[in-house]
């Protein structure tokens, strides 16, 4: 694979990474659910400003509406709006590292949806160890070590789960265009968080250059540009392939937490995202496959 295409991958991994910083960046300021309510309204604003200059078609099937409601609840609406709660509680790098395990739910979901695939004994290897890291990483914090809430670590765990979801949900929409969806799903999920979140927190009220600064980064540069990106890369790399960007979103989330923001990170937390990331290389299954692969005879 070109060079080129290893550098978009770096770079979409290391960005999706940082949005657990620009969270606290924006907690600073703003309630947890203006903050997914910045990040997904500004996120749709982004992709229907792309269709609208590619003058790309705007429908979707009537048929499609009801199970696009529930996808962008699953992919949007809820699991950003569950990171800016829990991060009021635990640290940008746990959440990062908890987030690391999608892959993990997505094997996990997969093997018990409705025409969905099975696991293999690699994938089930994989899953069996990402939710050992996940014990590793919260262990501490249940014995009142760290600066992390146990609970809401746990909690956070309910946006992987989502993701799972919405990666099964998604064969749904097999045949409509990526971007479209997107822009859809975004639209529907900012609707279902603008009730709530000015119902619940108020009209925000920003004076800081910074918390603007976040939200259009998080907004238009990690969750439009962002996908929009990866859509049009998929296609050119593989799907596979394109999984290689779990790996590195982790360790951007832990570089900016420590370094920035200066959370502390203890042996927990990196022995957790080790077994978390050695069952991601499961789940990929080539480098396995690589080693226990059969020596021809002779």
């Amino acid at each position: 694979m070109q060079l080129r295409y290893w550098g978009l991958i770096f770079l979409l991994g290391m960005g999706w990474g940082s949005s657990f910083f620009f969270n606290e960046i924006l907690l600073r300021e703003l309630g947890p659910l203006t903050v997914a309510l910045g990040r997904v309204g500004i996120g749709a604003l982004g992709c229907w400003l792309w269709l609208f200059a590619r003058r790309a078609p705007l429908a979707i099937p009537l048929r499609s509406v009801g199970v696009l409601v529930l996808f962008a609840a699953i992919q949007y609406a809820i699991p950003l709006a569950v990171f800016p709660i829990t991060q009021q509680y635990i640290t940008s790098s746990a959440a990062g590292i908890v987030n690391a395990t999608t892959p993990v739910m997505a094997v996990a979901v997969s093997h018990v949806w409705p025409g969905g695939e099975r696991a293999t004994w690699l994938k089930s290897i994989g899953v069996g160890l990402g939710l050992a890291g996940i014990v590793v990483l919260v262990s501490p914090a249940f014995r009142g070590q760290g600066p992390s809430d146990p609970w809401a670590l746990l909690a956070t765990m309910i946006a992987p789960f989502c993701y799972g979801i919405a990666l099964n949900l998604m064969r749904a929409f097999d045949g409509m265009n990526r971007t479209l969806l997107t822009a859809w799903s975004l639209l529907i999920g900012t609707a279902m968080l603008a009730s709530v979140a000015l119902g619940l927190e108020g009209p925000p009220h920003i004076e800081r250059a910074g918390t603007w600064a976040a939200l259009f980064v998080i907004g238009f540069a990690l969750t439009s540009g962002a996908f929009i990106l990866l859509f049009w890369l998929i296609p050119i790399i593989g799907g596979t392939t394109a999984s290689t960007i779990t790996f590195l979103t982790p360790v951007s989330a832990v570089l900016l937490g420590v370094l920035i923001l200066a959370e502390p990170i203890g042996p927990a937390q990196i022995a957790g995202m080790a077994v978390i990331f050695s069952g991601l290389i499961f789940i990929d299954g080539r480098l396995p496959r690589r080693i226990f692969k059969p020596q021809p005879e002779g």
